[in-house]
């Protein structure tokens, strides 16, 4: 074989052996994507202040900005600089950026901010389920393991058992309260 099948075959093996791990790739499974999810629906009785969500979050000035901040925070862990790269791009009505607003507020530890972001994020989509795993975190952050368990039921509903999203909720969930671990 010649060096680039070797590299081919090598790279088709690691990932499948990542895809069939899934507690190897557990970090990448609470990341979501770093493309931002098209609004639902409207109803069309609301008025809307700000303009056309789906047209701006198509934007590829928008998107390279969302994608910065999301490299930001995932890859560098650069939480606050990643909320000012979040928060210039005045889409905080769009439920992945408040989502990853409230993350970053979550993982600096302002828990109000955090959730005053979560809860916008669910405001803007209730079916957000990146925010239902990630608002169950913060849940288990602040002992309340109830509510992290009525967020796990709602990500269940929404995006089923298989869904890594619940995969990653009920991993905390499964560990012993009280042990200070932050997710």
């Amino acid at each position: 074989m010649n060096k680039s099948a070797i590299r081919i075959a090598t790279l088709a093996l690691f990932s499948m052996a990542v895809a069939s791990g899934p507690m190897l790739a557990s970090k990448a499974f609470a990341a979501g994507s770093d493309t931002p999810s098209s609004p639902p629906a409207s109803d069309s009785t609301k008025s809307k202040k700000k303009g056309d969500k789906s047209s701006s979050i198509e934007d590829p000035k928008f998107l390279a900005a969302y994608r910065t901040a999301y490299t930001t925070i995932y890859d560098r862990g650069d939480y606050a600089t990643a909320i000012d790269q979040l928060k210039a791009l005045h889409r905080e009505d769009v439920a992945d950026v408040a989502n990853l607003i409230g993350y970053s507020y979550r993982k600096l530890g302002n828990y109000e901010a955090s959730k005053q972001y979560y809860e916008q994020a669910l405001a803007d989509d209730p079916n957000h389920v990146r925010t239902w795993q990630y608002f169950g975190l913060w849940q288990l952050e602040q002992g309340n393991r109830e509510q992290a368990q009525y967020h796990l039921d709602k990500v269940a509903q929404l995006a089923g058992t298989n869904s890594a999203e619940y995969r990653s909720l009920a991993a905390a969930l499964e560990k012993q309260p009280g042990t200070g671990l932050v997710y």
